[in-house]
């Protein structure tokens, strides 16, 4: 499916769901921005717009392969980025995915294509659909509010994995040992996704030798800036969620480790116990004549003592282990 949205900057209006094949027609004008939106897409519909815009071959082979990692690429008069949003899904499978984001960004236009739908463009659409308050500014702005969106979609996910580490903090006294390793190596892995995610993005929008990696408007910098410092907190949330996960499971791991020590002392004092009463049954069953062998006093007599001893030695290593 393709979306389309032009913004007029004559008459400050917004013009959308127009024939897709007269494009050329609305790039004319550079004042204007002209916003493509490609999503569950057919591969004869991205050549098609590749075609329309001249976009390289190997850009549009990214786009159709859907696992390269987030980077931005340079092609002369546009440049194509690569982004990874966040899903969450309680529900499914893997909690904690992502998504891949492509997007061109020309002088006077944006094209951002996905195979699913983002919750972020969507509410981005609605309301473009009525204003032009994300395209009045020019396609570096745009550019910010898409990424500025999906951005913020980490945060929740950052908090639910936050509230997952306190849980299973709490957990890990009472619950089995493996569904316990299971859900901290979950959270390890949706943790190592993020930063994959984050890390080469924060580099896009970071400066090199005091420069932006791509051209932006004096009076958008301040929005990059500012996208910047939030994948800067995703990027030390991340690195202090993954300390919190290594020290709880360090933690785990000594509580297992105090808890077989324990099963093997009780195993040790019980063995301990019954080698000297072996001894003892043993001797009294010999195929030998014993003394009082034949009176019903001498089974009571060692009952008894069989039963005082293991008692006293109970209480003996009881006060040695603790």
């Amino acid at each position: 499916m393709i979306k389309t949205y032009l913004y007029k900057h004559g008459n400050k209006e917004i013009e959308h769901n127009f024939d897709f094949t007269k494009i050329d027609d609305h790039l004319t004008n550079q004042d204007d921005l002209l916003w493509i939106d490609v999503y569950d897409y057919q591969n004869n519909e991205l050549h098609e717009v590749a075609e329309i815009f001249k976009f390289h071959p190997l850009a549009i082979e990214d786009c159709l392969h859907g696992d390269s990692r987030p980077k931005m690429d340079s092609y002369g008069d546009y440049k194509f980025f690569v982004f990874h949003a966040p899903l969450y899904n309680e529900k499914g499978e893997n909690e904690i995915s992502t998504v891949e984001l492509n997007i061109f960004v020309g002088s006077n236009y944006v094209v951002t294509i996905h195979n699913q739908k983002l919750k972020w463009l969507k509410q981005m659409e609605s309301i473009c659909s009525e204003s032009p308050r994300f395209m009045s500014k020019g396609a570096d702005l745009l550019l910010h509010t898409i990424i500025d969106g999906i951005t913020d979609e980490y945060f929740p996910v950052l908090d639910r994995i936050r509230t997952r580490i306190d849980e299973l903090e709490d957990e890990m006294y009472d619950h089995k040992p493996k569904k316990v390793t299971e859900e901290f190596l979950a959270l390890k892995r949706a943790i190592i996704l993020i930063r994959q995610g984050i890390m080469p993005q924060r580099r896009i929008f970071s400066k090199v030798n005091g420069k932006w990696q791509f051209d932006i408007q004096a009076e958008n910098i301040p929005f990059y800036k500012d996208l910047n410092d939030h994948l800067e907190q995703i990027v030390e949330s991340t690195e202090t969620y993954r300390d919190l996960v290594n020290s709880a499971l360090d933690t785990y791991y000594s509580i297992i480790s105090a808890k077989s020590i324990d099963q093997l002392n009780l195993l040790t004092v019980i063995s301990t116990i019954m080698l000297p009463l072996s001894v003892i049954t043993g001797f009294f069953g010999m195929n030998v004549p014993l003394p009082f062998q034949d009176t019903w006093f001498a089974t009571v007599v060692i009952f008894v003592f069989l039963i005082t001893f293991t008692w006293g030695m109970w209480v003996f290593f009881k006060k040695i282990i603790s």
